[in-house]
């Protein structure tokens, strides 16, 4: 099954059709769906508007980046201590 991805716009105009008193079903089949994804984008963005919800997405992907940046930074340091290990072995 493809996963469909819906911009910050899409879900904030689902969700406010859920408030203006659509169904979970008809709104589940209408947009193709499931009830787990829009019960997650409810409880992670129920409130927000368009714009908060493209600022909340941003941040998110930023987050993501620097969480690959910081894992990869921390692979290189251990590497460089067992490099410097080995050679401060060898010298004795």
């Amino acid at each position: 099954m493809k996963k469909k991805r819906f911009t910050p716009e899409q879900i904030a105009n689902i969700l406010k059709e859920f408030d203006n008193g659509k169904s979970v079903l008809e709104i589940v089949r209408d947009h193709g769906v499931s009830k787990a994804a829009f019960y997650k984008w409810r409880e992670r963005y129920g409130g927000m508007n368009s714009d908060e919800l493209k600022k909340m997405k941003s941040l998110e992907e930023e987050n993501r980046r620097l969480k690959h940046m910081y894992a990869e930074l921390a692979l290189d340091l251990k590497l460089a201590k067992e490099i410097i290990e080995k050679s401060f072995k060898a010298l004795r």
